[in-house]
């Protein structure tokens, strides 16, 4: 029998095309798994197969735990401290073994024996043809569809197949059955059945894969693709740079009568494509992924990483585009807020923050309005900047003398340490898990506080509309701060106290 044993192990090995050790390995997984029928449920069994000559040994093993832990399984686990009074040296995670009679391959179930071993075998082919197809490192799996699964597509390359979510589908773009696809290959989860590779064609990194299998200065490293944002189907925009003075990254990308963008625009459906000129300035780069809008100035706000721009009324629906499309795709690809407004609107937000300002120094500062105005003149705007800015650049201010800047320098640091004994004692009274909640600045807290918020609980009833009303956050920032505070209402454990 164990001489039969060797000669199925080599016939399957060479039929397959597999190590002998795969078919081993299978071989003693079934073994092992007809074996703990025998035994209650829970029961953990080994079998090891000699490669030379076909004996195998059968054990029963526990898993070492902590006392701490308990047993959560008697029949498969030891406590740590009932194992050291075997083996001294066992440590938590080992597993004590115990010699038990092997099974005769005659009693085992044929089918249930040979299921396994073939699954073990495929497991192992499609391993190896995966691998391989991995070690090509190719970026965009080309294939035909193969079929539907769930509203999903299996696209099959050889004896390989990916999944295109549907989420990852172009919108309103029909495949069939048998029609070749190409897709950018996003991640790769040996665990799943059947198709391992995940793809996805609405990616940004599946258009800026085909613009360098497109542009051949690309892949020289004569230009190169800095960020890419698409709008799947409808529009997009790149952003290129030319690291050789002679090449024009635009008309390089875009080709001889369009001929690159276009081999591009046509595997994506249509897809409208902005190439922009990538600029270090981020202004400069903001006003090239507007465009075809003009821009009649810009205003930048570094601390809130966000730039309002100015564009006149003819300009003004061309910059915003078709439902906000063409400000949303250039603050994606910028990385930038884009505020989009008119001469007049920009003039009365600016009076607005002007007012703001002034009034705000006249209050803490206890100036007039003239000492007001020079230092919004001078770009003083807080009075965290008037209280820490280097005492060099304000005693360039031509209307103050050296004890007047000292005053005001006094003045601004006493104001804001009262603003914080202030900010310290409204929120005396906020649960501590609220304190505790990821994204939560003490401004926030601040802000929360004057509205009435004081635990978790309070946040977590707020519609995202109220939070972004009381906080100014985004709409998505503010959903996620809502969702942060709901979680533990949909964890296992029990909600934690206010305090």
């Amino acid at each position: 029998m164990n001489r039969e044993l060797l000669m199925l192990v080599d016939a399957i090995s060479r039929e397959k095309n597999v190590e002998r050790d795969v078919v081993f390995g299978a071989v003693e997984l079934a073994l092992a798994s007809a074996t703990k029928k025998v035994y209650l449920e829970g029961t953990d069994i080994r079998v090891s197969v000699d490669r030379d000559s076909g004996v195998y040994e059968t054990f029963r093993r526990w898993l070492v735990v902590p006392d701490e832990a308990g047993l959560q399984n008697p029949e498969g686990e030891e406590l740590l401290s009932d194992a050291r009074e075997e083996l001294a040296d066992i440590e938590e995670g080992d597993f004590i073994e115990k010699p038990i009679e092997s099974l005769p391959i005659g009693r085992i179930g044929a089918q249930a024996a040979k299921q396994v071993i073939l699954q073990k075998i495929r497991d192992a082919e499609r391993e190896m043809l995966l691998n391989d197809f991995l070690s090509r490192g190719e970026k965009i799996f080309v294939g035909t569809v193969k079929r539907m699964d769930k509203g999903d597509i299996i696209v099959e390359s050889g004896r390989i197949e990916g999944r295109l979510r549907r989420s990852d589908m172009i919108p309103k773009e029909n495949l069939r059955s048998g029609d070749r696809v190409r897709a950018m290959i996003m991640e790769v989860d040996s665990t799943l059945r059947g198709a391992p590779i995940i793809l996805s064609r609405t990616a940004p990194e599946f258009m800026m894969e085909l613009f360098r299998q497109e542009v051949p200065e690309i892949e020289q490293g004569l230009l190169e693709i800095k960020t890419c944002a698409r709008d799947a189907g409808s529009r997009a925009k790149i952003a290129v740079l030319s690291h050789d003075k002679r090449v024009d990254p635009i008309g390089t990308c875009v080709g001889v009568r369009g001929t690159r963008v276009n081999g591009v625009t046509n595997e994506l459906a249509g897809e409208r494509v902005d190439i922009v000129l990538w600029s270090e300035d981020p202004a400069q780069f903001v006003i090239g992924a507007l465009a075809p809008a003009n821009v009649q100035s810009i205003v930048v706000d570094e601390e809130k990483h966000a730039m309002d721009v100015v564009v006149d009324e003819e300009n003004l629906a061309i910059s915003i585009g078709r439902g906000g499309q063409n400000v949303r795709l250039a603050s994606e690809l910028t990385g930038w807020k884009i505020n989009i407004m008119t001469a007049d609107e920009s003039a009365l937000k600016q009076a607005s923050e002007t007012d703001s300002a002034r009034q705000l120094f006249m209050a803490k500062l206890d100036v007039d309005e003239e000492i007001a105005d020079i230092l919004i003149a001078e770009g003083f705007n807080s009075l965290e900047e008037v209280a820490y800015v280097p005492l060099q650049e304000m005693l360039e201010i031509e209307s103050f003398d050296e004890d007047t800047i000292t005053e005001l320098r006094n003045r601004a640091k006493d104001a804001l340490l009262t603003m914080e004994i202030a900010r310290e004692e409204s929120v005396e009274g906020v649960s501590q898990n609220l304190r505790d909640l990821d994204g939560l600045t003490p401004e926030l807290i601040t802000q929360l506080t004057e509205a009435g918020v004081h635990t978790r609980d309070d946040l977590a009833d707020l519609a995202t509309d109220e939070l972004t009303e009381i906080t100014g956050q985004t709409p998505e920032d503010a959903t996620a701060l809502i969702m942060t505070a709901r979680a533990h209402w949909f964890s296992d454990e029990s909600a934690p106290q206010e305090q």
